[in-house]
C-alpha cells in the first residue's frame, strides 16, 4: 500500500493537476497548500509540486529556486517520501537544464524510495523518465527501465502512468524496429493503436495532454513507416488529432511535429501543393500567437526551401531562404543564450546544493560537541562501575584462570589433531585423485590408433602430413604430462590443449568433423581453472556422439565459455550433433571402462570443489531437437 497522503499533499497534487488547464489556478492551489504545511517534509513536497508546475511554464528561475528549496528541506529531516519527491525534481530540474549525469543520479534516487513506499504511479513516470534519458547510450538500460515502468503502470491501475510507460516502450519497439520488417511492425504498430485507445477512453483522467498527443504522432509515425501503400486517412487522422491538442494547450512540440509529419508525408507522394500549403498554414498560425517559436519557423521554412528546390521555382527559393536564414540566426543566438543560461543554472544549483551540504556538515558537527559532554560523563560512570566490577571479580577470575587456561590447552591440542588429520585425509585423496586423473586423461586406443596413423603416412610416404600428426601428438602429450602436475592453468592454455586434442581426433576420424571453440566477451582468457577438466567431456562427445555418424552426417562439436561473475563461475558447454544421449548408452561396450572412468574422477574433482563452491559440478543431457547432447560444466573462478 502507497503511504497516506497529508492534507497539504493532496491540495498541491491537485494543483498540479491543474497545470495544463488553468496554470494560475494550479499556482495558487500549490501555495495555498505550502502555507497549510505542518511539517518540514510537507512543505518539500508542496515545493516540489510548485518547481514542477514552473517547469512546464518555462520559468528556469522560479523552477530552480523551489526545487533547490525542496531538496534542502527535504535533507533536514527523515521522511523518505519528501526525499523522494525532491529528487524526482531535482532529476526534471537536471534533464531541463541538460545535465543528464545527474539527472539519473537524482532520478533513479527517487525511483529506489517510490518504489521502496510502493507509490507504483510515480515510479511508472520516473522509470519512463529513465529510459528516455539512456537513449541512444544503452539500449539494454532503455528497455529495462520502459519494462519495468509499464509493471508498474499495471499495478497502480493509473491511466496516466499507464500511458507514459506505454508511451516508453512504444518509443524503444519503434526504435529498434527493422526497416523490412513487416510482421515487427504490425507488432509495434498493435501496440500504439491499442495505446492511442486508452488515451482516449480516459482522456479526462490524463493530466499531462501533451503524452496523448505525442501517442498520436508516433501512431501516425509508424503509420508512415509502413509498407506502401500506407493507410492515409488513419495517417492522417491521427495527426490532425494531435494538432488538435497542441493548439489548445500550447504544445509547440507537438504541433512542429504533427504538421512536419504531414507536410513530409505529401512531398513524399508528390503533392507539392498541398505540402506547401500546409507550411504556410503553420507560419500564419505562428504570426497568431504572442510568442513566436524560432525554431519552429525556421523548420517551416526550410521545408517550403525544400519543396521550391523539387519544383524548380529559384525565386521562392530565395525569399524562403531569406527567412530560413533570419529564423535560424534568431534560433541559434536564442540556443546559445539558453545554453547560457543552463550553465549558469547548474553552477547555481551545484553551489547551493555544495552550500546545504556545507550547512548540513556544521549542524552535525554541533549536535556531536552537544553530545561529547554527555558521552565523556557516561564514559566516566561507566569506568567507575568498570572497575567496581573488576574489583569484585579479580579474585574468582584468577581464581578459574587456571582451570581454564588446562582446559583451552587441550581443546587446541585436539583442535591440532582434528586439523592434521583432516588435511592428511585431503592430501591424501587428492594425491590419489592425481593419480587416476593422470592415467585417465589419454585413451590407451586413442593413442595406438594416433601411432599406426603416423606409422600408415610414412609407410605411405606422406612425410609431411606424418611430421606434423606427430608434432601434434608430441604437443598434446607433453601439455597432458606438464599439466596434470599443476593445481591450475590458464583458460588459453586448455583452449591450446583442446584444440591439439581436437585436430588429432579429426586426423583420426579423416575430418569427419569439424569443431568450434567461442568465448563469451566478457570472458578473460587468463582465468585460472583446474587443469584437463574439459577434454573427457569432449572425449566422450567424439567417441560416444560423432564417431557412430561418421559416414552419414558431417558432425559438428561446439565448445561455448560464457561466465557467471555474479556468483564466480566459468560455465563451459559441450554440444555434438551425434546419435544422443540414449543411443550412446546402448551402444556402449567394455571397453568404454576409460571413458567413463574419465567422466567419473571429472565429477569427483568437481565435487572437492563444491566444499566452497556448492554450484559446482556438470549435467548431461539431449539437445532439445533430438541430435546430440549437451554438456555443462559449471567451473569455479576466483
Amino acid at each position: 500500500m502507497a503511504q497516506q497522503r497529508s492534507i497539504s499533499e493532496e491540495m498541491a497534487n491537485e494543483g498540479y493537476d491543474l497545470r495544463f488547464a488553468d496554470t494560475a489556478r494550479s499556482i495558487r492551489l500549490e501555495r495555498a497548500a505550502l502555507e497549510k504545511a505542518v511539517n518540514k517534509a510537507d512543505e518539500a513536497i508542496c515545493h516540489a509540486y510548485i518547481a514542477l508546475t514552473y517547469r512546464r511554464l518555462l520559468n528556469l528561475d522560479s523552477f530552480s529556486l523551489h526545487a533547490n528549496v525542496a531538496y534542502s528541506l527535504a535533507e533536514q529531516g527523515k521522511s523518505n517520501r519528501a526525499k523522494a519527491y525532491t529528487s524526482w525534481t531535482m532529476g526534471v530540474l537536471k534533464t531541463y537544464i541538460e545535465d543528464n549525469e545527474s539527472a539519473i543520479t537524482y532520478l533513479l534516487k527517487a525511483y529506489d524510495l517510490f518504489s521502496q513506499s510502493k507509490d507504483y504511479d510515480q515510479c511508472a513516470k520516473i522509470g519512463a523518465d529513465i529510459s528516455y534519458l539512456f537513449f541512444p547510450a544503452s539500449p539494454v538500460k532503455v528497455r529495462k527501465y520502459a519494462n519495468e515502468a509499464l509493471d508498474y503502470a499495471m499495478k497502480a491501475g493509473d491511466a496516466e502512468s499507464l500511458l507514459h510507460a506505454r508511451l516508453a516502450v512504444g518509443g524503444y519497439m519503434r526504435d529498434e524496429m527493422p526497416g523490412n520488417d513487416t510482421q515487427r511492425w504490425k507488432s509495434v504498430l498493435d501496440f500504439l493503436i491499442s495505446t492511442v485507445v486508452l488515451a482516449e477512453k480516459d482522456s479526462a483522467k490524463i493530466v499531462s495532454k501533451s503524452n496523448i498527443g505525442v501517442a498520436y504522432i508516433n501512431l501516425a509515425d509508424v503509420i508512415y513507416a509502413g509498407p506502401p501503400p500506407i493507410d492515409e486517412s488513419e495517417f492522417l487522422s491521427n495527426l490532425n488529432k494531435a494538432n488538435t491538442i497542441a493548439k489548445r494547450y500550447g504544445l509547440k512540440n507537438i504541433y512542429r511535429n504533427s504538421i512536419g509529419l504531414k507536410g513530409q508525408y505529401f512531398m513524399r507522394k508528390g503533392d507539392f501543393h498541398t505540402a506547401e500549403k500546409l507550411f504556410k498554414e503553420g507560419i500564419a498560425y505562428q504570426a497568431t500567437i504572442p510568442y513566436k517559436d524560432n525554431y519552429l519557423m525556421s523548420s517551416f521554412y526550410n521545408s517550403l526551401k525544400e519543396l521550391a528546390i523539387r519544383q524548380g521555382d529559384y525565386k521562392a527559393y530565395f525569399g524562403y531562404d531569406t527567412f530560413y536564414t533570419k529564423y535560424n540566426q534568431l534560433r541559434t543566438e536564442e540556443s546559445t543564450q539558453k545554453m547560457l543560461q543552463y550553465a549558469d543554472a547548474r553552477f547555481e544549483s551545484e553551489k547551493k546544493l555544495t552550500r546545504i551540504r556545507q550547512l548540513e556538515d556544521d549542524y552535525k558537527l554541533q549536535q556531536k560537541n552537544k553530545f561529547l559532554g554527555y558521552g565523556i560523563a557516561g564514559i566516566l560512570f561507566i569506568g567507575l562501575v568498570f572497575m567496581y566490577r573488576s574489583y569484585y571479580f579479580r579474585q574468582r577470575y584468577y581464581q578459574n584462570r587456571e582451570d581454564f587456561l588446562r582446559q583451552e590447552q587441550l581443546n587446541t591440542a585436539l583442535k591440532m589433531e582434528l586439523m592434521e588429520k583432516e588435511t592428511m585425509e585431503n592430501l591424501a585423496k587428492r594425491l590419489s585423485l592425481e593419480r587416476r586423473l593422470l592415467g585417465s586423461q589419454m585413451d590407451p586406443h586413442f593413442i595406438f590408433n594416433a601411432l599406426g596413423n603416423i606409422q600408415s603416412m610414412i609407410l605411405q610416404k606422406e612425410t609431411g602430413p606424418a611430421v606434423s600428426y606427430l608434432g601434434k601428438f608430441a604437443k598434446l602429450t607433453r601439455e597432458v604430462l606438464e599439466h596434470s602436475r599443476m593445481e591450475s592453468i590458464s583458460l588459453e592454455d586448455e583452449i591450446i590443449t583442446l584444440r591439439h586434442y581436437i585436430e588429432l581426433q579429426q586426423l583420426r576420424l579423416n575430418n569427419s568433423f569439424t569443431y568450434r571453440i567461442e568465448c563469451n566477451e566478457e570472458v578473460d582468457r587468463s582465468t585460472l581453472i583446474p587443469p584437463l577438466l574439459i577434454q573427457p567431456f569432449v572425449e566422450n562427445a567424439v567417441e560416444h556422439g560423432l564417431k557412430p555418424v561418421m559416414y552419414k552426417a558431417e558432425g559438428v562439436l561446439i565448445i561455448h565459455f560464457k561466465e557467471d561473475s555474479e556468483q564466480q563461475y566459468l560455465i563451459c558447454t559441450v554440444t555434438d550433433n551425434g546419435i544422443g544421449l540414449a543411443a550412446s548408452k546402448q551402444r556402449k561396450t567394455v571397453n568404454d571402462t576409460h571413458r567413463s572412468m574419465s567422466t567419473i574422477i571429472t565429477g569427483e574433482r568437481l565435487a572437492l570443489m563444491q566444499q566452497g563452491h556448492p554450484d559446482a559440478g556438470f549435467e548431461i543431457s539431449d539437445r532439445t531437437d533430438g541430435s546430440g547432447c549437451i554438456v555443462k560444466l559449471r567451473i569455479p573462478i576466483n
